[in-house]
Parts: structure tokens; C-alpha cells; sequence
């Protein structure tokens, strides 16, 4: 099967993962001008009026790109949902992409029906964050249109599953849009998801060290500076399985190696601001694949850079 129509515009295979607090207009805006699907969190827009400003921002920032740059248009944007029962804004960021026709929602933490129907309405479409393939099933079974699978190595929330095997399994019974997330921070590893079964790489942790991001200089330094020795995964700090920055955890005064475990009965989305959140907000997430972060720099240099790699990886492969 192949993908829909609105990801022929992608000049790299790849989606811009939507982080917390990280994600913003300026860094959504580069990555979807440097032909990468970028995308964003509803909840980094606070207070939830801002979400609407948001989305006329990066409309209106694209639809200008695009009509000085016809030969190379801009690639769509995604909003992130997170559909847990907790989250008390998304009936109303919902009505808002609605209104903005929003081409992608990434739907995470839950698969619900209407919010599904909802996107389909004006003809967007919903990729749907899982770990396993029951979670894969549920979502299907839902509406979503395409998975992505959160595997081994991705930053913030993800799944224990090699990519090799959970790709493997989902294309068992799955001709859709696959993406693939788990320390690829390289046009290698963009080549590399695509040779294993998935059409698109998803990657996140590389964009912290970007001059757009929303994320203190010190928190991008530490991604520059760390391996993936340097990643923890952990359950603490949201009661959803991590990978979190070890420097910033020490930071905190905690132990690395002896962290407790958090109840995940307790998690909580209520608008982003709950007092758990508050009080881990320097517990820096990221995923293993940071030992390719070398430096700081605009993510129109950061996507170039993955091009590079990615051309000159597929001749490698066919010369071999």
C-alpha cells in the first residue's frame, strides 16, 4: 500500500517527532520547511487559546514558503493528542484542529474512536503511537490510519521491543503508513527504518539540539555531550515507561542506578501542568541514538545533514 497523497511533498523520509514542551511553531515551521513532517504536542500551547494562534502561525508561515518556493513545497504538520482520559483539553484542541483541518493528528496514550472520526471528517489522517502489537491491533481496530512504533532506544515514553522484531510482526497483517521511532538520529538509520518494512523514520532527540527548539541551552548541551550509555529507562517520572538524560537525573539529586518504580495508576495529563510534571520538568528525555548529536544547530542544518547521509548511504548500499 502505498502512502497517502499529502506525504509525496517529503523531501526526506521522515516525521519530526512531537516532544513536550520542546515542539513549538518556530521548530515545526523548519522542519516542515526543510521537507520533513513536523509536528507538535496540543498541550505545548499554554494557555489552550494559544493552540488557535498556533495553527494560523504555521499555516500562514508554509502558505507564504510555498508561493516563493513552488518547485520545493513544504512538507505537511501534525498535532499531537494525547487521548488519555486524563487530558481535560482535548475535547477542545480537537474542535480546533477540526476548524484548522489539521492534515495529521498523532494520537498517543489511548486509541478513541471519535476523535478518529473526527480527523476523518474533513479528510486528515491519524497515526497512532504503540508499543506492541495488541496495541497495534486496538488502534487499527479504531480507525487509525497508520502506526507508529515506539520501539527500544526512542526518547521520552517508549517500548522495550526491538524494531526488528516489532516491524516484522506488524507487517504481518499491516500495508499502512509504518513509522518507526528508536534512536535514529541519522540519515543511516532513516535508510535503515526503511529497509526493515517501515516507510518513514520518526525522530526526535536529534531536533533537541536545534536553535528553534524550546529547550534550555543547557538541556541541548547535554544532548550534544551525552552517549547511549548516558540514557535511563524509567517509569518514575511520568509512571510511563522512559528514556530520560542521566545527567539531568543526577541534576536532581537522585541516584541513576536506583531509581523507585511510580504507580502507573497515578499518570496524569491534565493539561500538561499537573504537580508531577511540575515538579520532574529538569528531567530531560531522550532517546539512545544522541551519540550522533555532535552539535548545536538550526534543524534546516540538522535535515540537510540527514540527507547527505541518507543519499549517501543508499549508493553504499547498491555499490555493495
Amino acid at each position: 500500500m502505498a502512502l497517502p497523497p499529502l506525504f509525496d511533498k517529503l523531501r526526506l523520509p521522515v516525521v519530526g517527532a512531537p516532544q513536550f514542551i520542546i515542539a513549538n511553531p518556530d521548530l515545526v515551521v523548519a522542519q516542515c520547511k526543510g521537507g520533513i513532517v513536523g509536528s507538535f504536542p496540543a498541550l505545548n500551547a499554554r494557555p489552550q487559546a494559544l493552540l488557535d494562534d498556533w495553527l494560523y502561525r504555521i499555516k500562514d508561515e508554509l502558505a507564504a514558503y510555498d508561493e516563493a518556493n513552488p518547485d520545493a513545497p513544504s512538507a505537511p504538520y501534525a498535532v499531537n493528542q494525547i487521548v488519555h482520559r486524563t487530558n481535560e483539553r482535548l475535547e477542545a484542541d480537537m474542535e480546533i484542529c477540526v476548524k484548522h483541518k489539521a492534515p495529521i493528528v498523532i494520537t498517543s496514550l489511548g486509541a478513541r474512536p471519535e476523535v478518529n472520526d473526527a480527523v476523518h471528517s474533513y479528510g486528515g489522517i491519524v497515526l497512532h503511537d504503540i508499543i506492541n502489537i495488541k496495541f497495534a491491533e486496538k488502534a487499527l481496530e479504531k480507525g487509525a490510519d497508520g502506526l507508529i512504533a515506539v520501539c527500544a532506544g526512542a526518547g521520552g515514553h517508549a517500548g522495550g521491543l526491538s524494531p526488528f522484531a516489532l516491524i516484522s510482526e506488524i507487517r504481518r497483517f499491516f500495508d499502512g503508513p509504518l513509522l518507526v521511532s528508536g534512536a535514529i538520529a541519522t540519515g543511516r538509520g532513516v535508510l535503515a527504518a526503511q529497509a526493515m518494512g517501515a516507510d518513514l523514520a520518526y525522530i526526535g532527540s536529534a531536533f533537541i539540539a536545534t536553535t528553534e527548539a524550546n529547550a534550555p541551552q543547557d538541556y541541548k548541551q547535554m544532548i550534544v555531550d551525552s552517549a547511549a550509555d548516558d540514557i535511563v529507562y524509567t517509569n518514575l517520572f511520568t509512571g510511563v515507561l522512559g528514556n530520560y538524560l542521566k545527567g539531568s537525573i543526577t541534576k536532581a539529586g537522585l541516584d541513576p542506578d536506583n531509581l523507585p518504580q511510580s504507580d502507573p495508576s497515578k499518570m496524569s495529563f491534565g493539561g500538561g501542568e499537573g504537580s508531577k510534571a511540575k515538579a520532574w520538568k529538569e528531567i530531560w528525555g531522550a532517546g539512545q541514538g544522541v551519540g550522533a548529536v555532535q552539535e548545536i544547530v538550526p534543524a534546516a542544518e540538522l535535515i540537510a545533514r540527514l540527507s547527505r547521509e541518507y543519499e549517501a548511504a543508499k549508493r553504499e548500499l547498491c555499490a555493495r
